[in-house]
């Protein structure tokens, strides 16, 4: 029988947490036999894990959300078990399109952190079909869901984040972007096991932030394991797409300090200062700081403590993150732009965790040919959305007006950019009356 799911809607638009919390699923929290075996655990052998889904489908099915507004789509939410000898299971969110759901794409969406929510997140306040009232008790319909254009599935990773959880503690503190990636692809696996009519179908992944590590490293994954398997495990993806995205950490911060001092929130003596004593260079590889370094790092923290840095131009908020891995994704990209799937990065120009200026100078070290050069898009009458720059096998893509969750500050320019990557098209040269509602 369908069954009602309730969800805590005011607690989940607060989900973007600073690091991966236990969280309690469904089967409860136990004391795992793995939870004094520390070193043995971190040996542990990875294998793929499928198991039987067979009613599970229906029982997920939600027949409406607390306070939910009428809608014409199918929705979902469960668990899926990616290692049942430890009790280890991630969440998801499903949301078929409201029209004609057989003849379109299946999405999964990541949010990053990592320890940010992809249902509190991502779908109820970023690209799903709901917002959260002020109330926050009832819902209202979001007129800009990205499920208009495709089927999208919101799973919340690594075990930890949101209700995905593990019955062993150990689970929480050695979680690290590789099994992250493989117990992400057991879930994929057992989904399409659980939802068999999108097994054949066009797959894409999208994210944003950390989701930088998590996307690639699991489209690399599939794609390893694509050639392995035989046919009936084959994932059939098409495409990433990965937005304010940390894929190398040194550039993120050469480009973090540019981006402060030309939008004037930091001097261009504490600039040059922080480039010239490779302060950054020294963040980052954990030295001891010279006392010019200390001087810069106290200036800067001064200038920069009452600044949203995920949005410069927006007031100040609680959000904070925490990275898993400073390793960089520059050669995982590179793999995968030769891999023949669409590879996308976009970029809000009002994001200072993870600014423009890094991301290209990460795509500058990539050594992608240029296939067309910058030009500006449009999505509106005399509105430019922001501006696209094409590679050979890479595209790129700023939303101006936009900080770190595109979505959120621009909800008609983000559905414009998805529905374009769905399609494999550039996004519009000419000034075009939007046809995205």
């Amino acid at each position: 029988m369908a069954r009602q799911t309730t969800f805590l809607l005011a607690t989940l638009v607060l989900s973007c947490s600073i690091a991966l919390v236990q969280s309690n699923g469904e089967e409860g929290k136990t004391e795992g036999k793995w939870d004094n075996h520390t070193e043995q655990y971190k040996n542990k052998p990875y294998y793929v894990r499928i198991e039987p889904q067979d009613g599970l489908k229906e029982a997920d099915r939600i027949e409406k959300l607390p306070g939910q507004p009428k809608v014409k789509f199918n929705q979902y939410s469960g668990y899926v078990t990616v290692d049942g000898e430890v009790g280890r299971a991630l969440f998801y969110y499903f949301v078929e399109s409201p029209d004609k759901p057989s003849t379109k794409p299946l999405v999964l969406w990541l949010n990053g952190g990592p320890g940010c929510s992809s249902l509190g997140t991502g779908a109820m306040t970023e690209l799903g079909p709901f917002r959260v009232e002020k109330d926050g008790t009832t819902l209202k319909i979001n007129q800009y869901a990205w499920n208009k254009k495709a089927n999208i599935l919101f799973l919340e990773s690594p075990a930890g984040v949101g209700f995905s959880y593990s019955n062993s503690t150990l689970d929480y503190e050695l979680s690290r972007d590789e099994r992250t990636a493989q117990d992400s692809y057991t879930f994929l696996l057992n989904w399409l096991e659980r939802f068999p009519e999108y097994k054949n179908r066009d797959f894409f992944m999208i994210g944003e932030s950390y989701a930088g590590h998590f996307i690639p490293q699991l489209a690399q994954l599939i794609l390893q394991k694509n050639k392995e398997t035989n046919q009936t495990r084959v994932i059939n993806l098409r495409g990433i797409t990965i937005g304010n995205a940390l894929v190398d950490e040194y550039f993120n911060e050469k480009g973090k300090q540019d981006f402060l001092y030309t939008h004037a929130i930091i001097s261009k003596q504490l600039h040059e200062s922080i480039l010239n004593s490779s302060c950054d260079v020294k963040l980052l590889a954990d030295e001891q700081l010279t006392a010019i370094c200390q001087t810069n790092v106290k200036e800067f923290k001064s200038l920069t403590k009452d600044v949203n840095l995920y949005n410069i131009y927006a007031p100040s908020g609680p959000l904070h993150g925490v990275h898993f891995s400073r390793n960089t994704l520059l050669p995982t990209i590179k793999e995968l732009m030769t891999s023949g799937i669409r590879v996308w990065i976009y970029s809000g120009d009002l994001d200072a965790v993870v600014p423009f200026t890094g991301t290209e100078y990460a795509i500058d070290a990539l050594g992608a040919s240029l296939k067309n050069d910058r030009y500006a898009w449009y999505n509106g009458p005399d509105e430019v959305g922001g501006y696209v720059v094409e590679y050979h096998n890479l595209t790129y893509v700023i939303v101006r007006g936009a900080g770190h969750m595109v979505p959120i500050d621009q909800p008609v320019r983000a559905l414009t950019m998805f529905t374009s990557f769905l399609e494999g098209k550039l996004l519009p040269r000419a000034n075009l009356t939007n046809t995205t509602h």
